[in-house]
């Protein structure tokens, strides 16, 4: 099955630059990744983007992740799953959302808000029987790009995760960020962007090698509220409040 559509030329927002287009289909949450795009609706029904339509893909799930290192997705149960050769796999570990974004590592985070990662040689492995590393402190959502981890707590605070690598996807320590985010993600580049508590989208400035934690939240000028985002080469993804879905290229601050 396919839904198919049309790019509606709906422009969100007046930033420099910014463009953002309406999608066919609803969905409730989507990740983007390595090129390719993947989303869940709110039955559990599981998306592919393809080139101008959504492909359905079998299987349940309520959150998928797609990234370098493949398709990961939790479902109802929280049975987490990874997709190999077509097929979805179930694999040891309990997780309510799953993030495959990062430089070679899987992080998740359970029904407790407990946060756990693997290794690159783990994500990589065929093996069903994984070792996931605990990390300390809880998060509602947890996600990983090239310079570290980001995440936020039931509070909506946010807190970033250093020293990060594909051999210790614990790090070394938390740093606490300023802001108030309900959720946000991390792009392969190491861009982050956020939402905070009324579905107002920010992106993260001056995030570098040198400076994981960047320097200060930008708001994009972008019609809320907006409950789901991803980010992937140059393109921002957004879910409304409606579940409706919206494409934006080269999103900038807003003037």
């Amino acid at each position: 099955m396919k839904l198919y559509f049309g790019l509606v030329l709906m422009f969100l927002g007046v930033a420099s630059g910014m463009k953002c287009h309406l999608l066919g289909g609803l969905l409730s949450q989507l990740d983007a990744g390595a090129g390719q795009v993947y989303g869940v609706t709110t039955n559990d029904d599981i998306f592919r983007l393809e080139e101008d339509s959504w492909e359905h893909i079998s299987g349940k799930l309520i959150h998928v992740s797609v990234g370098e290192v493949g398709v990961w997705g939790t479902n109802a149960n929280n049975e987490i799953f990874k997709r190999q050769n077509g097929v979805w796999v179930l694999v040891s570990g309990r997780a309510k959302q799953v993030d495959a974004g990062g430089n070679g590592i899987v992080v998740v985070v359970n029904a407790a808000d407990e946060v756990f990662c693997l290794n690159k040689d783990q994500t990589y492995s065929t093996d069903t029987a994984l070792s996931f590393h605990k990390l300390d402190g809880l998060l509602i959502y947890y996600s990983c790009g090239l310079y570290g981890c980001w995440g936020v707590n039931r509070n909506n605070d946010i807190f970033c995760r250093l020293d990060v690598t594909p051999e210790n996807c614990v790090g070394s320590a938390w740093k606490s960020v300023s802001g108030k985010m309900v959720m946000l993600e991390v792009g392969s580049d190491g861009s982050v962007f956020a939402i905070n508590t009324i579905g107002n989208v920010f992106k993260r400035e001056g995030i570098s090698a040198s400076n994981p934690t960047g320097d200060a939240w930008l708001l994009l000028n972008i019609p809320g509220p907006i409950k789901h985002l991803s980010f992937d080469n140059g393109v921002l993804w957004l879910i409304n409040k409606d579940n409706n879905i919206y494409k934006c290229d080269n999103p900038v601050k807003s003037a």
